[in-house]
């Protein structure tokens, strides 16, 4: 619903080095490694298992380190294709072949930036799709979809500041106690949520943000800006040259909006169509990310080389690329729950989520399905437990 945006503004912002243009670009391009022909179907079979012939999966960005479990699946002799944005080759399942193939479509600019769930019930190919528990909520009865993995336990998405300037700030709710402006994108649903809980003030949102470090370097950090904790703090102290230091942050996450951030997502009618289906793709799918935080640079190299070919004027260097996976991990944004699960949705970050954001859908009008609970928009049926980091 509006994570995508603020993502696309944050990123193609601070993408210093150039405007964002959305090239015309060449045709699809095949990458000369094999072909699934050759493949010998390894002990997950997905084709027998009845899932479609080309899985398609919708992210909500260009190729990035936070969507790595997906850029997994992908095996040899995958093609890209510079038009759409996207990649498709053999899907594996820890280096083996599953009968079927992957394509993973970038979102953003790819997509006119229109959103994954959208995009999902625009293109009925479209298997799954990125979608926030918030998005989720919000548009329970016009794009109604389940959630069947949730490959990050926290949502990467943060609130800066500068450490120099404001020593004795350790957290949002000191942003809020010291009167700090907070500049972010108009419309973000955890901004609301922040000032409806007064951990911040309406007097001190600045809602003109638009994606560049400009304002934030020329204010001196007096201000503090929204970000991505896994790639902000990188990119400032080692990409921006006006900035060139640290920043300190806190998750949106641990300062009480306990939102889970692109959670692989179905529209119902196909969670029972293909519950067979689910049943060998999901534990597929967290094994994909076990592997890719186990060994990151074959998946990263994909992603640097997709980004290039894609040229959509998004700038993703191997240090962010890295920096990225290193803070999902120390951050505890990737990784097992408190119980020692993986891909899986807490019950109570779920409600209290429920209570938070439904009075303010509700108050802007937006389509809140009436009598909605969390089995309606996720489901671990298909997860397997044995699975974790």
């Amino acid at each position: 619903m509006r994570t995508a945006r603020t993502r696309i503004a944050v990123t193609a912002g601070l993408a210093v080095a150039s405007a964002l243009t959305l090239a015309a670009c060449s045709a699809s391009s095949p990458t000369p490694a094999g072909s699934a022909s050759d493949l010998a179907i390894g002990a997950v079979d997905l084709a027998a298992a009845g899932c479609p012939a080309d899985i398609k999966i919708q992210t909500d960005w260009n190729p990035e380190s936070e969507h790595g479990h997906l850029y997994q699946l992908v095996g040899p002799g995958y093609t890209i294709d510079d038009k759409q944005k996207s990649v498709t080759g053999p899907l594996m399942a820890s280096g083996s072949y599953t009968g079927v193939n992957v394509t993973v479509l970038s979102g953003g600019p790819a997509t006119g930036f229109t959103q994954p769930n959208a995009q999902m019930y625009n293109d009925p190919s479209i298997f799954l799709a990125y979608v926030g528990t918030d998005e989720a909520i919000a548009h329970s009865s016009d794009l109604p979809t389940v959630g069947v993995f949730a490959p990050l336990q926290k949502d990467p998405q943060m609130l800066m500041w500068d450490p120099a300037t404001y020593p004795n700030v350790k957290s949002i709710a000191d942003l809020g106690k010291e009167n700090v402006t907070v500049r972010v994108f108009p419309g973000g649903t955890y901004i609301d949520a922040f000032v409806g809980q007064g951990v911040l003030k309406a007097s001190q949102i600045d809602s003109t943000y638009d994606g560049t470090p400009a304002v934030f370097v020329s204010e001196g950090g007096k201000i503090a800006q929204q970000g991505f904790a896994s790639a902000e703090p990188y990119i400032y102290k080692n990409e921006v040259s006006q900035w060139g230091k640290p920043v300190s942050y806190q998750l949106i996450n641990d300062a009480g909006y306990p939102k889970y951030a692109a959670v692989l997502s179905a529209i119902p009618a196909n969670i029972e169509k293909y519950d067979t289906c689910l049943k060998a793709l999901v534990p597929v799918l967290q094994k994909a990310t076990v592997d890719f935080f186990a060994d990151p640079q074959p998946t990263i190299d994909l992603i640097l080389k997709l980004v290039d070919a894609y040229d959509t004027g998004w700038v993703y260097s191997q240090g962010v690329a890295d920096f990225s996976v290193k803070t999902m991990l120390s951050d505890k944004i990737a990784g097992n729950d408190a119980n020692g699960k993986m891909g899986t949705v807490d019950p109570k970050r779920m409600s209290d989520l429920f209570s938070l954001v439904t009075p303010i859908y509700t108050q802007q009008g937006l389509p809140v399905k009436a009598g909605l609970s969390v089995d309606d928009i996720w489901t671990d049926k298909f997860l397997d437990p044995s699975i974790t980091f």
